[in-house]
C-alpha cells in the first residue's frame, strides 16, 4: 500500500478492519507527518549478545501457549530481552530490525509522563497538585478545568470518554481525528472535552488525558515536545538510533501514541524506571517520580477498578504506566496492536514486544486483543532469568 506523507494518511492504513500492518507501522513517519529526533551524541549501546533462546511454550488460562504460534499470530516484528542492562535475546520478524523504527501507540504515554516527572524536578511545572488549566488553554467548564495535573497523570480527570476501537464513532477516533486536524486540531479537542464524573472517582483509560499533558509540556518548557525529550531522555539515555513523533497539522505531537522508536531504544524507558530514574551517576528522573509512577496510589486505581472502553481491566494504573497484579512490583507501557516494554525488578528483567496484531481492536475481546496473553508471555519470559 502506498500513501502520501501528511497528517490524513493516518486513516489511509484502515487501522481495526483486521488489514495486515507491518508494512506500514515500520515506516510511519515517513507516511504521516513528523517531527525528527537525532541519535544521543554519546549513544550507549546495549552490550552482550543474543545467548538466550526464547522458551517454547508458557502458560496462559491455564492451558500450554507455543511460542512460535503466539509470535506469528500476534504479527510480531520483535522481541528484545536485558537481563541487569545485558542484552540476551534479540529477535526480528516481518518487517522489523534492529535498526527499524516502529510505532509507539499507547506506549508513548509512559514517555509523556517521564518528561512531566522532568518538568517537575526542574521547576518547569510548580506542582502535579496544580489545576492542569492553569498551564493549558480550556474552556470554562470544561473536562480540564480545575482538574489537578496528578488526576490527570493518573487518567483520573472525570473527562467525558469511551476508548473503543472496535467503534467508529468512539472518543478515541475522534481524536484521532482531531491528530489528522479536523475540529481544529489537538489543542482544540482537549480545551473543549465534557465532564463526565468527578476528578479521582474513577479510572478510566482516556489517551485524550495525555495529550492534555502534552500540552502542558509544550506550555511549561516552552519547546515542543520532540525538542524536549532530545535533551532530557535521548541524550542522557544515549539513544543509538533516529526518533520521530508524529504531529497534527498544526505541528502538535500526537503524546498519546504517536512515538517511533527501534525496540532498542524502547528498552531505555524499561531501563531507565528500573534503575530507579537514574542512568550511571545521573539522576535523569527523580527516585520519587519513578516510584510514584509505577504505584496504583488509590482505591479507584487497583488492578480490576480501571475502565477501558467498555469493560474493567485486569491491571492497575500509575502515572501513565499499566500495573499487572502480583507482588513483584511489575509495571509495563502498553499499546494497541501490542506494543509492549514490560519490567519485572525482581528479575532484573526489561523486555519489548512490537507487533501489528491483525485483529486487534476488531473487537474489546481478548481472543482478538491478546493483550493478557502478551503480559503472561512476557511473565515467563522475566522468570528465566531469575
Amino acid at each position: 500500500m502506498t500513501f502520501t506523507p501528511g497528517p490524513h494518511a493516518f486513516f489511509e492504513l484502515g487501522l481495526f478492519t483486521g488489514i495486515p500492518q507491518h508494512e506500514n507501522f515500520c515506516q510511519i513517519d515517513e507516511l504521516i507527518s513528523s517531527r525528527a529526533m537525532a541519535p544521543s551524541s554519546t549513544p550507549r549501546p546495549w552490550s552482550g549478545g543474543n545467548d538466550a533462546p526464547l522458551l517454547t511454550s508458557f502458560e496462559f488460562n491455564g492451558a500450554q501457549s507455543d511460542t512460535a504460534k503466539f509470535l506469528a499470530v500476534t504479527d510480531t516484528a520483535a522481541v528484545l530481552v536485558l537481563k541487569d542492562g545485558v542484552m540476551r535475546h534479540e529477535s526480528y520478524y516481518l518487517t522489523g530490525g534492529p535498526d527499524v523504527r516502529w510505532i509507539s501507540m499507547s506506549v508513548a504515554k509512559s514517555f509523556t509522563s517521564a518528561l512531566v516527572g522532568i518538568a517537575v524536578q526542574e521547576g518547569l511545572i510548580g506542582s502535579i497538585e496544580e489545576p492542569i488549566s492553569d498551564y493549558v488553554r480550556v474552556e470554562a467548564g470544561s473536562a480540564y478545568d480545575g482538574v489537578s495535573i496528578r488526576s490527570v497523570l493518573q487518567m483520573s480527570s472525570g473527562a467525558r470518554w469511551h476508548e473503543d476501537y472496535s467503534d467508529p464513532e468512539s472518543d478515541i477516533v475522534r481524536l484521532g481525528a482531531a491528530g489528522a486536524g479536523e475540529n481544529g486540531g489537538l489543542d482544540d479537542f482537549v480545551a473543549t472535552m465534557s465532564c463526565d464524573v468527578p476528578p479521582d472517582t474513577l479510572c478510566r483509560y482516556n489517551s485524550a488525558d495525555t495529550q492534555a499533558l502534552t500540552a502542558l509540556l509544550r506550555s511549561a518548557t516552552g519547546e515542543n515536545l520532540a525538542n524536549f525529550m532530545q535533551s532530557r531522555l535521548v541524550e542522557p539515555l544515549g539513544f543509538t538510533n533516529p526518533g520521530a513523533w508524529l504531529v497534527d497539522p498544526q505541528g502538535v505531537e500526537l503524546g498519546f501514541g504517536g512515538l517511533a522508536l527501534t525496540a532498542r531504544d524502547y528498552a531505555r524507558i524499561g531501563e531507565l524506571y528500573r534503575n530507579g530514574g537514574r542512568v550511571d551517576d545521573q539522576q535523569v528522573v527523580a527516585q520519587e517520580w519513578v516510584t510514584a509512577s509505577v504505584t496504583a496510589s488509590a482505591p479507584h486505581l487497583q488492578s480490576g477498578k480501571v475502565v477501558v472502553g467498555g469493560h474493567v481491566g485486569y491491571e492497575g494504573y500509575g502515572y501513565q504506566w499499566w500495573l499487572p497484579p502480583g507482588d513483584r512490583g511489575e509495571f509495563e507501557a502498553v499499546g494497541v496492536y501490542n506494543q509492549f516494554v514490560y519490567v519485572d525488578p525482581t528479575a532484573g528483567v526489561t523486555i519489548v514486544k512490537l507487533s501489528s496484531n491483525r485483529t486487534y481492536g476488531l473487537t474489546e475481546d481478548e481472543p482478538e486483543n491478546r493483550e493478557e496473553e502478551t503480559t503472561e508471555f512476557l511473565r515467563a519470559v522475566a522468570r528465566q532469568f531469575e
